[in-house]
């Protein structure tokens, strides 16, 4: 797997931080020289520093002084027990950027551990249902669409926005129905997931149904596309070829091909 810039960053100043580079109390350089020398941009260099400042790697002084600890310095290790365990992020407040219906954009005023206060964005997106919909001959309900954003055709799940003031299982129900024209006989419930935690809250909750009765054609017309009923064989196939569309999508699936496998 590769590396990540960010675990990339860290394992660069850890490395320094031992080598002898800088100094035992010596100041780091400044985190606008740290993000031009590595290239990374200044709230992903913020998050590397703060875990390497929970790990004792680095101290910080005056919210913006980033030092290596002198020697016999007390030094902490992430997940061990200790006098000062680690903390969430301190939130002072939000101001706006952009809002409609569909998504809100925020900047959120926050102070990680350890880490100066600065503003990071925050994108907010609708609460999802998706559902995994099988039948006795080991098939899934499935819809083939294109999806102009990444300009690409794919197989998914049915699933939507969660209505306000509606259950997500009575909605995980329903898209099914409007999506596909068949009636799932119940659900249950898999898993509530955010799929990009760093940045965007949008809660998926993915849904696994076990029988199906079609009671009419699709009548979604926005969402609507070829329904089929897909093997399970042919899934991790689809999966390599690159043709299964959306985190919900592959959350259901894989859960469901664990299943099997164990």
């Amino acid at each position: 797997m590769a590396e990540t810039k960010t675990a990339r960053v860290e394992r660069t100043l850890r490395e320094w931080a031992g080598s002898g580079r800088f100094a035992p109390g010596e100041k780091i350089p400044s985190e606008r020289a740290l993000s031009e020398e590595l290239g990374i941009g200044r709230t992903a260099l913020r998050q590397a520093l703060a875990r390497l400042v929970n790990e004792g790697v680095l101290e910080v002084r005056n919210r913006s002084s980033y030092r290596v600890p002198e020697a016999g310095a007390a030094r902490t290790t992430a997940g061990a027990a200790t006098a000062d365990p680690l903390q969430p992020w301190k939130i002072y407040g939000q101001r706006p950027v952009y809002r409609n219906r569909w998504v809100t954009l925020d900047l959120v005023d926050v102070e990680p551990p350890g880490v100066p206060r600065f503003e990071h964005h925050v994108v907010r997106l609708q609460h999802v249902a998706i559902t995994a919909v099988l039948d006795s001959q080991d098939r899934v309900l499935m819809l083939w669409r294109y999806r102009f954003v990444p300009d690409q055709w794919g197989w998914e799940l049915p699933g939507g926005i969660v209505d306000d003031g509606e259950d997500a299982a009575t909605c995980a129900v329903r898209e099914v129905e409007e999506e596909t024209g068949w009636r799932p006989e119940g659900v249950e419930h898999v898993v509530t997931y955010q799929p990009m935690v760093g940045m965007v809250e949008s809660p998926h909750e993915v849904y696994l149904a076990r029988g199906a009765t079609q009671v009419g054609q699709p009548t979604d017309a926005e969402e609507a596309g070829r329904v089929e009923w897909i093997p399970l064989a042919d899934i991790p196939a689809l999966m390599a070829e690159g043709k299964l569309m959306g985190s919900g999508t592959l959350v259901a699936l894989l859960h469901i091909l664990a299943q099997r496998k164990n």
